[in-house]
């Protein structure tokens, strides 16, 4: 187990709340602790906000919960998860030092809004932090689902100092599939999360050329449960409208660094993705920044990382992820330094080892800022537009 300072630390550089970022932690070993058993590892398929983060691509928002959907009659039932949870708690305590605490008040069955019966489990946590009242890691599973693509096989993101086993991963759902469920959700509850999980998504390259699949997905899902198919109209005029922007901060705040994006970039966002998801032809992208000397190998880590270089490097990428302008102090060849307010782009080396941040300066000129270079960093609540494409 990680130690409570290597925790501390990162909360310095990630601009997030302790209790977060040691539930993260949590969530990746407890993962890993659920792929131990043959009854769940090809039976329980994760999906939902937590699966994209852990086990694509990172997103920034840190959620707290895991959602799965059952196949192959895999195991559900409260009585029979008890048994399973109590394997993987004493599993988790030997590989990791994580103490779980299971027992039989862990799982009980409730009905979701189509009445059909799922099950809720709530399971207390010790991690390096050991705080007198234990957190709890939030569980929902059911069988009530239309699962449309196969799942597929996927690592587990785990970006801590100790390491999962080798070769542990997750069965989740395709990205496909993640994409297509969130669009239900955005329609069925309109909640800030999944707009802003829609939102990171539609801007990843990673669904380039894939809008026919989603929107043939999202039909068979929206059948399932009884619902229209979303358009940009039903969303705009959802009656949540309102009370998603009303929510905004307060459901988000705690789940990614600060600041918050601004409600309205991602609300006005949705004419692009639902423009896409019908196949209308779009503006070209953005051009990638370009230069002689950069290593073409070479590429930054996917998912949020502890840089250890004096200044929240992770906070500028979290910043051009969501369109936000930094300040920058940086301190020029010439020796001048000062701050600037610029546009983040990507994070590239040069073929000699240099780490270079492209931003767009407040002149609108591209420069190349050497990362030693910099002081230090701070976003801004300022949106921009992007002239280059995004790499973050």
């Amino acid at each position: 187990m990680i130690p409570s300072r290597e925790i501390l630390d990162l909360r310095a550089e990630w601009s997030l709340d302790p209790g977060i970022i040691e539930k993260d932690y949590v969530l990746g070993w407890l993962l890993a602790g659920i792929a131990t058993q043959p009854l769940l590892a090809q039976s329980w398929v994760f999906k939902g906000g937590t699966c994209l983060r852990k086990c694509y691509y990172e997103t920034y928002r840190f959620s707290e919960d895991l959602d799965f959907t059952i196949v192959n009659s895999g195991p559900e039932a409260p009585e029979d998860l008890v048994p399973i949870f109590q394997s993987i708690r004493d599993w988790l305590q030997e590989e990791s030092g994580v103490s779980l605490v299971v027992d039989g008040t862990s799982f009980r069955r409730r009905r979701n809004s189509r009445g059909k019966p799922t099950t809720q489990g709530r399971v207390a946590y010790r991690g390096p932090s050991a705080p007198r009242q234990l957190p709890k890691v939030k569980i929902d599973i059911t069988s009530d689902e239309v699962l449309v693509l196969p799942g597929v096989f996927r690592p587990i993101g785990h970006q801590y100092s100790d390491a999962l086993p080798t070769g542990q991963g997750a069965f989740c759902y395709s990205l496909t599939e993640v994409f297509a469920e969130k669009l239900r959700a955005l329609a069925e509850r309109c909640r800030p999360r999944d707009l802003y999980d829609v939102v990171h998504m539609h801007r990843h390259p990673d669904l380039i050329g894939r809008a026919a699949d989603v929107a043939e997905v999202l039909a068979r899902k929206c059948r399932h449960a009884d619902i229209e198919v979303p358009t940009l109209e039903s969303i705009r005029s959802s009656p949540f409208r309102d009370e998603i922007e009303a929510e905004w901060t307060n459901m988000l705040a705690h789940q990614l660094p600060s600041p918050l994006p601004p409600f309205s970039g991602f609300w006005d966002t949705l004419d692009a993705v639902f423009a896409w998801l019908a196949g209308e032809v779009s503006s070209p992208a953005p051009p990638r920044v370009q230069r002689g000397d950069l290593d073409p190998e070479w590429v930054p880590p996917k998912a949020i990382t502890s840089w250890r270089r004096g200044f929240p490097m992770e906070l500028i990428r979290y910043a051009g992820a969501n369109r936000l302008k930094v300040d920058i102090d940086y301190r020029a060849e010439d020796g001048r330094q000062g701050p600037r307010r610029v546009e983040p782009y990507s994070l590239r080396r040069t073929n000699d080892g240099n780490l270079l941040l492209f931003v767009v300066n407040d002149s609108g000129a591209l420069r190349g800022y050497r990362v030693d270079r910099i002081a230090g960093a701070r976003p801004t609540s300022d949106t921009f537009v992007p002239r280059y494409l995004v790499e973050f």
